[in-house]
C-alpha cells in the first residue's frame, strides 16, 4: 500500500495537471495554491488525530528550508524545465532519483543498498529512457535544451535533498503530518512571494475543471501521496522509496492511452517491461533483506 498508492496517485497527476495549465493561472501560482491548501488540510488531519501540530521555534528554519527545497524549488523547477525540454526527458531525469536518494541515504543515515538493487534500478532507468526515446533524441533540436536539462537536474537534486531533510526531521521525533504541513505551508508562502516578485497576479483559475483538478492534486497528489511515500521511506529507506519514480511513467502512459489517445510502439513496450521487472527485482523480499 505504501508503495503502490503514491505511485498510482502521482502517475494520474501527470494528466490532472493539464487542467491546471488550462486555467489561465501562471503555473507557479497554481503550485502555490496547491501546497497552501495541502498545508491547511494536513494541519486539520494532525489536529483531528490529536497529534502535536505546534513545533518548537528552533525547528522552523529547518522546516522552512525543507519546504522551499522539496515543494518550492523542486516543483517550480519541473515546470520551468518543461518549458525547454520534453516532458519525457524530465521523467527520465526524475527516475535518476533512486541513485541520488541512495547516495544521500548512505551519507545521512548510513543506509546501504545491494548490488542487485542498483542493477535493478539501472534497468528501470533504461526502461524509462526507452519509453520516451523519441522525445529524448529530439531534445537536442530545442534551442534552450541545455538550460532545461540543467534546471531539471537541479529539480531532481532538490527532490533528493528534500527527501533526506524530511526524514531527518521525522527521525528527531517530530510528527510526520505536522512536518509536512509546516513544510508545504512555507513552500506555498515562498512560491506566492516569488510569483508576486515576478509580477504574476494572485489569481485563481476559472471553471470547474481547474478547481476539481486542484482539489485532487491537493488531497491526493500532495497530502495522501506524500504521507504514504514518507511512511514507506521511513521503513525501507529513501533509495527503495524512490523506485516509485521508475514505475510512475508506465502507469501515467496507460492513463494517457485511455484518456489522451497515446499509442505504444515496440520500444516503449520493452521499456515498460523493463520498468515493471526492475521494480519487482528491487522490492521483492529477498532484495529487501540484502539491502
Amino acid at each position: 500500500m505504501l508503495f503502490w498508492i503514491p505511485t498510482l496517485i502521482w502517475a494520474s497527476t501527470w494528466h490532472v495537471i493539464l487542467y491546471q495549465l488550462d486555467g489561465g493561472v501562471p503555473p507557479i501560482v497554481s503550485v502555490a495554491w496547491r501546497f497552501l491548501f495541502a498545508s491547511a488540510l494536513l494541519f486539520a488531519v494532525a489536529i483531528s488525530r490529536g497529534e502535536a501540530w505546534r513545533i518548537a521555534p528552533r525547528r522552523h528554519a529547518m522546516l522552512a528550508a525543507t519546504g522551499i527545497v522539496q515543494y518550492g524549488i523542486n516543483y517550480w523547477g519541473v515546470y520551468e524545465s518543461e518549458r525547454h525540454v520534453p516532458t519525457g526527458l524530465v521523467a527520465v531525469l526524475f527516475s535518476l532519483m533512486v541513485f541520488g536518494n541512495a547516495l544521500l541515504g548512505w551519507w545521512a543515515f548510513g543506509q546501504t543498498v545491494s548490488r542487485r538493487f542498483l542493477f535493478a534500478a539501472a534497468g528501470g532507468v533504461v526502461g524509462v529512457v526507452l519509453i520516451f526515446w523519441p522525445e529524448v533524441v529530439a531534445t537536442g533540436a530545442r534551442p534552450n535544451a541545455g538550460l532545461g536539462l540543467a534546471i531539471g537536474l537541479g529539480a531532481v537534486a532538490c527532490a533528493c535533498i528534500g527527501n533526506v531533510m524530511t526524514l531527518k526531521l521525522s527521525r528527531q521525533g517530530l510528527p510526520l503530518t505536522s512536518v509536512l504541513a509546516w513544510c508545504m505551508g512555507y513552500a506555498a508562502l515562498a512560491l506566492h512571494a516569488t510569483a508576486a516578485a515576478q509580477g504574476a497576479p494572485l489569481a485563481v483559475g476559472q471553471g470547474p475543471a481547474w478547481w476539481v483538478s486542484l482539489a485532487y492534486l491537493t488531497a491526493f497528489g500532495s497530502v495522501t501521496a506524500f504521507l504514504l511515500y514518507f511512511r514507506y521511506a521511513q521503513r525501507v529507506g529513501p533509495a527503495r522509496a524512490a523506485m516509485t519514480g521508475v514505475m510512475i511513467p508506465p502507469i501515467a502512459l496507460a492513463v494517457s492511452a485511455a484518456l489522451e489517445g497515446w499509442r505504444p510502439d515496440a520500444l516503449s513496450l520493452i521499456g515498460i517491461a523493463l520498468c515493471v521487472g526492475s521494480v519487482y527485482v528491487a522490492t521483492r523480499p529477498a532484495a529487501a533483506r540484502a539491502s
